[in-house]
């Protein structure tokens, strides 16, 4: 595809706040072709300093997102192989309503509910403004859990990301399968002390913050029903206690080879990102890399974590892959990244090939100003990485995206 070629990576970020979506492309200059589209839902404008291509609904109380939009999952999509004509971009984002967020118990994220839009270009976004009959609320996607009480995703949800496991990621087919990795909050309380260096009363409490990660699944990436996981929440991955009965049999867990797996207390894990390992040559060794972000309990860092799973439904903690390092642009912490699988292009056949080894794109936040920047590391095995430094950084004074850059998404 000639729009493809031209503009090499397209990269979506969102103000750390999480109250708009944006885009970068990496390169001196934009397309000739690079115009706001007239009609749609949200309008990409060529104004210095505004690349925001998807807000909140603003003034419409009866929304999800009138006041927040964040965490997006962009995949583009081809209906026919061999026709560019029919190429379709879906975004996934999470969303949260000025409702929602007067609950001041709750942690003051962009997270609530899950919705979809859709866009030709990439670049002019319509929002679903129907959504799921079976949510409780128009435009949904994924809401609120209101069937089970006990679940860990009562309070609020956000999204992590989006697999089509059953075909190529840039085919969609009869009979595919989607899968969504989210993450919730119920109305569980725990201390605020936990997830902050400084003196709280032990009795102030916040509730959502002890977030767990579920899946769902989905025919036509419209409508979604959740997986119960092994978890009593119905979460397949909670933060790791070893107070927490349900997880004993991690205390004592080996590896692929044997050894074994040193895993932290963990406060709470979120914003997953499941990248699929395929082994062409022992499909035995083939399966899902999950990375997410969590605090240790010991110290109250922002690390992230990592997760295998053989099915992309029962998981296994594996531990901390990347640190913060002190002195450095992330020495404050890393969080929420994007894991893409290495490839090349071959220019004759005209489509990537896989490659070996990974590449992440994660938050790193600065000692210096506390300010969320995007920022690379590389490993050959998805397990040990090696840092590159930052990519992305925050815009100008007066740029919408000044105060903090994030939660990256690559479109190969």
């Amino acid at each position: 595809m000639h729009f493809c070629r031209h503009i090499g990576i397209l990269l979506a970020t969102l103000l750390s706040s999480g109250a708009y979506l944006g885009d970068a492309f990496q390169g001196t200059s934009k397309p000739s072709f690079y115009r706001p589209a007239v009609g749609s839902t949200t309008r990409l404008s060529l104004a210095v300093n505004n690349n925001v291509v998807l807000r909140p609904s603003g003034t419409n109380e009866k929304v999800f997102d009138n006041l927040k939009v964040g965490g997006c999952k962009v995949h583009r999509y081809s209906r026919d192989a061999g026709s560019d004509a029919s190429t379709e971009y879906v975004m996934w984002y999470h969303g949260r309503s000025v409702e929602q967020d007067s609950d001041k118990s709750l942690p003051p994220l962009s997270t609530g509910r899950i919705g979809r839009a859709t866009s030709m270009n990439g670049l002019s976004w319509k929002k679903d403004t129907k959504g799921s009959a079976s949510e409780d609320m128009p435009g949904v996607a994924i809401g609120l859990n209101e069937e089970a009480w006990w679940g860990f995703d009562t309070a609020h949800a956000g999204l992590g990301s989006v697999l089509l496991p059953m075909s190529t990621p840039a085919l969609m087919t009869e009979g595919g399968c989607y899968l969504m990795y989210y993450m919730g909050g119920s109305f569980e309380e725990t201390p605020i002390a936990n997830y902050v260096n400084r003196d709280m009363p032990p009795d102030v409490m916040i509730k959502g913050m002890k977030m767990r990660i579920g899946v769902c699944v989905s025919q036509d990436g419209q409508t979604w029903g959740r997986v119960e996981g092994d978890d009593p929440s119905g979460a397949c991955l909670s933060p790791y206690d070893v107070n927490d009965p349900n997880l004993r049999e991690f205390a004592n867990l080996r590896d692929e080879v044997g050894l074994p797996v040193k895993l932290e207390e963990e406060l709470y894990v979120g914003w997953p990102e499941v990248v699929p390992v395929i082994n062409s040559k022992d499909n035995g060794k083939s399966g899902f890399f999950m990375f997410y972000s969590t605090m240790t309990k010991a110290d109250k860092v922002k690390v992230l974590g990592y997760a295998v799973s053989k099915d992309g439904f029962r998981w296994e903690p594996r531990g901390i892959c990347l640190r913060p390092d002190p002195g450095t642009m992330d020495g404050a912490g890393v969080a929420r990244c994007a894991v893409i699988r290495n490839a090349s292009y071959d220019r004759d056949r005209n489509q990537w090939e896989d490659a070996a080894g990974y590449t992440m794109f994660y938050e790193g936040v600065s000692e210096v100003d506390n300010k969320h920047r995007i920022m690379k590391a590389e490993s050959s095995d998805g397990k040990t990485w090696k840092k590159v430094g930052v990519v992305f950084d925050i815009g100008e004074a007066s740029a919408w995206d000044s105060h903090g850059v994030g939660s990256p998404n690559v479109l190969r």
